[in-house]
């Protein structure tokens, strides 16, 4: 497996994204601790997660996958938040 950074900016106000968090929780073991940004322990690549997300937002939306390799830092996040990341990166 390995852990892929998923960030989106949503457009428009108001709009209910569960379909959109729950597509983004199927992909593997995942991390939420920022508002609209995920990091998921996933065997699928950058694209093939593009690809399944991208029905679950609008075509004004932006949306991008980024693969993660060691190395990060956080300030102010909760220990579980913190031992997610030490367990998965």
């Amino acid at each position: 497996m390995a852990a892929k950074l998923i960030t989106y900016d949503l457009k428009k106000p108001g709009r209910n994204y569960d379909n959109l968090h729950d597509a983004i929780k199927k992909l593997g073991s995942w991390w939420h601790c920022l508002e609209s940004t995920w990091i998921v322990d996933t065997t699928k690549s950058a694209s093939e997660i593009r690809d399944t997300l991208k029905s679950h937002i609008d075509t004004n939306d932006d949306l991008a996958v980024f693969s993660l390799s060691s190395g990060w830092a956080t300030y102010g996040l909760s220990d579980e938040c913190n031992n997610w990341l030490r367990n998965h990166l």
